[in-house]
């Protein structure tokens, strides 16, 4: 393998495993530092970036100690904590070992940017690669996390990976300064949007859904998608096309940063219609981008030896210099990550506006792209554009197909004498250990025919790019409809062994609620005439108060959506029984289906003391069997009941 691809490979490497420990770190804080919400958003905040700041001393330290041994320290210590991660999937240690793993990235991040002038391939690919494996794993199982074949092929790559970062690196330039800088942003964009499977498969399930939502919803649902996250391979295919070919000149410059900052207008709109044109667009202009950032970046031919010629960002500059700007540059751009991620993630909880965060940071983006005069001469990647965006374009759709089911529902048995109605806050798939266990989760509503879940994360970078939506859905064997809530990744669903038809979904009041709140009504078919109602909400009351004016937005839109019919409302009310907003559910003529198995506590999982998750249902809907089966797969428990179905 000739040093340059060496190089490229070692860096796309590396990018995989840092990006890797990023999607445990970040939902870590959350869950095990943030305490389920009882630490506040400021001290969680100040936790996270506190890490990318310190990187700051890392170019100090290379310079003093010299960037080899720095490198390969720090490499070591990535591979061993996101192995550790993998035996310890929960609690305060995890935290610890992510948080560990960070840190070491982001020195490991600056030694090689101190001793790499031209790091775009390297980063594209690595971008790839990673949404690649996580596409064949379904945006959840680890390749390094399984029986011993998995271990094994953990063990490969980390070597491979050492044996890389253990080889001197050759004489570099002056450049590569603006492209170090784009590292970090280019994560952002890329796991929030651009190479995110898990997002890929939502912005699907809103456009080729198998059901489709009222055309008078403002908001419309999602369900079942017909080609699961297939459109990634294009994302990953047009992005690594972008960044490997040569730049476009003159007006044609302008082309890619249109594309990013006009994908990431589509994203701040909030739409779910207009994810998967975000995505594309975001991919496209993402890579292309990063290639005009790299376009006065050191040049060789290929050999081992590159010939160097000067370029505009670091003409003049002694070697030595030049890498502690480089080592300078990667350390903030993962600063610019950690605020923008900061900045949109605590929105939800502080309620300031978040829509700008993504176009801000394209915008920086596209400013650096435009702001860098390519050097004259020709370019030559060290993989071939073409090829490679076209390999991992098919190895993309094929792990889509792979990874995706297709899942199905039938009422041809006739309808059922009894249904079981399972309601359940997921808070995300995290459990109160901070674990992601989605197995769990399915283990906690099993034997339930109707599902409503609260708290359903569909791709948050925040949570580990996870779609909890369709790994849950997948493992119960049911077809699902999603409403969002916060924005098109973030809402409330119904899961059914039954077809779903006449999806309808209405945002409620706000009254303060920095997340949203919405209640998605659903019909269950059974056929021969019989049907159900069913109507799933999680009320977001303002800070310190009761729900009330949700519950009886929820109550006055559930009772015409049911039009007569038989109703169930579930779901997270965050209300307990007296409550006035509790009462705005009786008042319109719902039963506690809940009441004879009182007291009922659902939260905190660990300690259950306050009955905040219900189920009401008509009169004609006789209840039994209430239950709320323990556990902690996430911080609240999970309640059910069966339902007596009236005649057709």
């Amino acid at each position: 393998m000739r040093y340059r691809h060496l190089t490229t490979v070692t860096l796309a490497l590396g990018v995989v495993l840092l990006v890797d420990v990023l999607r445990v770190f970040l939902p870590a804080v959350i869950t095990i530092f943030g305490q389920a919400a009882s630490t506040p958003a400021e001290l969680l905040g100040a936790f996270a970036f506190g890490w990318f700041l310190l990187a700051l001393a890392a170019p100090a330290l290379i310079r003093r100690v010299g960037a080899r041994p720095v490198t390969l320290v720090a490499a070591v210590l990535l591979v061993v904590a996101r192995l550790a991660v993998n035996g310890q999937p929960g609690g305060r240690l995890q935290l610890w070992l992510a948080t560990a793993g960070l840190l070491a990235g982001l020195v490991w991040l600056a030694g090689v940017a101190a001793g790499t002038d031209r790091p775009v391939p390297g980063l594209a690919l690595g971008l790839a690669v990673g949404a690649v494996l996580h596409t064949v794993l379904d945006t959840y199982r680890s390749a390094f996390f399984g029986d011993w074949p998995a271990w094994l092929a953990a063990v490969g790559v980390a070597a491979l990976f050492l044996a890389g970062q253990a080889r001197p690196a050759p004489a570099s330039g002056a450049g590569g300064v603006r492209s170090w800088l784009l590292a970090g942003p280019a994560l952002l964009l890329a796991g929030m949007v651009a190479l995110s499977p898990a997002v890929a498969r939502t912005a699907t399930s809103y456009q080729f859904g198998l059901l489709r939502s009222d055309p008078a919803d403002e908001v419309g649902v999602a369900t079942v998608p017909l080609f699961g996250p297939a459109p990634l391979a294009v994302a990953v295919g047009g992005f690594l096309l972008a960044a490997l070919a040569p730049p476009r000149r003159g007006a044609w410059r302008w082309l890619g940063p249109v594309a990013l900052v006009g994908g990431a207008v589509l994203v701040a709109l909030g739409r779910g219609e207009l994810l998967l044109p975000a995505v594309l667009l975001t991919a496209v202009g993402l890579g292309a981008c990063l290639a005009s950032a790299g376009a006065a970046d050191g040049r060789g031919d290929d050999g081992a030896d590159e010939a160097r010629t000067p370029v505009p960002d670091g003409a003049g500059q002694d070697p030595a210099r030049a890498a502690g700007r480089r080592g300078y540059a990667a350390v903030a751009g993962m600063l610019v990550f950690a605020v923008a991620a900061v900045a949109y993630y605590s929105a939800y909880d502080l309620g300031h506006p978040n829509a700008g965060v993504p176009v801000a940071v394209a915008v920086l983006v596209a400013a650096v792209a435009l702001a860098t005069r390519p050097t004259p001469g020709p370019a030559r990647s060290p993989l071939p554009p073409v090829w490679t965006a076209a390999t991992a374009a098919v190895v993309t759709l094929l792990a889509a197909v792979a990874s995706d089911e297709l899942l199905s529902a039938t009422n041809r048995d006739g309808p059922p004498e009894t249904v079981r109605v399972a309601a359940y806050n997921v808070r995300m798939g995290f459990g109160m250990d901070g674990r992601f266990d989605p197995d769990a989760l399915a283990r906690a509503v099993a034997g339930a025919d109707v599902v409503a879940l609260s708290e359903v994360d569909r791709g948050w970078l925040l949570n580990g790019g996870h779609d909890t939506l369709d790994l849950l859905a997948e493992r119960l064997d049911m077809p699902y409809v999603f409403a969002p809530a916060a924005d098109p990744l973030w809402g409330d669903a119904v899961l059914s062994r039954w077809p779903l038809d006449a999806a309808r979904t209405r945002p409620l009041p706000a009254v303060g609620a920095p997340t949203g709140a919405q209640a998605l009504g659903v019909t269950v078919d059974f056929s021969e005439g019989v049907s159900l109602a069913v109507v799933a909400t999680h009320l977001q009351p303002p800070p310190g108060e009761d729900p009330v004016v949700q519950a009886r937005a929820v109550a006055d839109f559930a009772v015409r959506y049911a039009a007569g019919r038989p109703l169930v409302v579930a779901g997270d009310l965050n209300t307990e029984p007296g409550d006035p907003a509790f009462t705005e559910f009786t008042r319109a003529g719902l039963v506690d289906a809940l009441a004879a198995a009182r007291p009922l506590p659902t939260s905190p999982a660990d300690a259950p003391r306050q009955q905040i998750d219900h189920v009401f249902v008509t009169p004609g809907l006789a209840a039994a069997d209430a239950a709320a089966p323990p556990g902690t797969a996430s911080d609240h428990l999970p309640v059910a009941v069966t339902l007596t179905l009236p005649p057709a």
